[in-house]
């Protein structure tokens, strides 16, 4: 299995362009980070978790030739903006691309992309079937997928369990129901928003805990906030097992 980490940034804080701080004004690359999303590769399936804003530049930067299916952690637009260039992979793969969500969460799409699901169409729309999930896992071309749900304050969101890889992001509580699904992960991101306290976020000291206590042997870090700081000089004070992910991060198991 492949894992890239397509974006590993937020919209929290100050847009780039009117900031001055040292992570937007950094040349190192790590440092510029887009809307938090992953590519899963395995047996030649492609499964992405959420299409944000950036979702195109993502595709076209690391070269994505196919998509299997996309499924979405919760409805905020930094992880569900960029649907509507799912067209490119309907017409290069001419087939239709399942998106997988909760009831809610669907909806909220249906909503926000309603020209794509409204009875009259028009050429060159976005192909997509909807897959109702819940906190049972489910089957994508032979391939386990186990949702595993958490609460960002107080709205549901899910993470994705795909055999011994665990991604959650947008979380800031995990119940001990969800904690006993992870277990026996090798390899979980989190996200870590900021070192400050966040109302719906896990700071990097709350992430870092919650590595520990789950006893996972590595963990990276996303859905960073440029507050976080400088990706070399954070990476010097995390422990060991623990590292800040990048736009760009290759994982193979």
């Amino acid at each position: 299995m492949k894992v890239t980490f397509l974006g590993t940034g937020t919209s929290q804080g100050v847009p780039v362009i009117a900031c001055e701080c040292e992570v937007c004004r950094s040349l190192d690359f790590r440092d510029n980070r887009t809307r938090s999303s992953v590519l899963i590769e395995y047996k030649g399936v492609s499964i992405l978790i959420d299409a944000g804003p950036d979702f195109r530049f993502q595709m076209l930067r690391e070269r994505v030739k196919r998509i299997d299916a996309v499924l979405f952690t919760h409805a905020h637009k930094d992880h569900t903006a960029g649907l509507d260039d799912i067209r490119s992979f309907n017409f290069r793969q001419k087939s239709v691309i399942p998106i997988y969500g909760t009831q809610e969460v669907l909806n909220q799409i249906k909503q926000e992309f309603r020209y794509i699901f409204d009875d009259k169409s028009y050429p060159g729309i976005p192909q997509l079937s909807l897959n109702v999930i819940d906190d049972q896992s489910f089957n994508i071309k032979g391939l386990e997928v186990i949702p595993i749900p958490v609460m960002h304050h107080k709205m549901p969101v899910l993470g994705f369990r795909v055999g011994n890889f665990t991604y959650i992001t947008d979380a800031n509580d995990i119940p001990p129901l969800s904690r006993r699904d992870i277990e026996g992960t090798y390899t979980l991101v989190l996200n870590a928003l900021q070192k400050e306290p966040h109302i719906s976020h896990f700071t990097l000291e709350e992430a870092i805990q919650v590595s520990k206590e789950l006893k996972i042997p590595q963990t990276y870090l996303t859905h960073i906030s440029h507050r976080l700081g400088l990706h070399q000089k954070v990476s010097e004070e995390i422990p060991k097992g623990v590292a800040l992910s990048y736009d760009g991060l290759q994982l193979t198991f």
